[in-house]
């Protein structure tokens, strides 16, 4: 259970700054922490996405990129949206 939590926090960081990355606009007045949480939901829904049109092709030898270009892409529009509602105002 500890490997699971650990592994998926993990993942929600990379795939998480991924999404932030290649999400247009500037999105570095988003907080770390929320680009963790838009991570880890770009990689639940990005497999619930993968595993549901493509009927469990989840389970294929090697690395299925698709599912990482679905994870990173849901986790873009994520940003965005965290970035529209609870972006960091400009300091003066």
């Amino acid at each position: 259970m500890v490997g699971l939590v650990l592994w998926t926090v993990i993942g929600g960081v990379v795939i998480g700054l991924l999404g932030k990355l290649v999400a247009p606009g500037d999105r570095d007045n988003v907080p770390l922490w929320v680009t963790v949480i838009c991570g880890i939901a770009g990689i639940l829904v990005g497999n619930l996405l993968y595993v549901g049109p493509f009927n469990g092709a989840a389970n294929t030898p090697g690395v299925d990129w698709l599912r990482h270009v679905l994870q990173v892409g849901v986790a873009a529009v994520a940003v965005m949206v965290a970035a529209a509602v609870l972006g960091r105002r400009a300091r003066r």
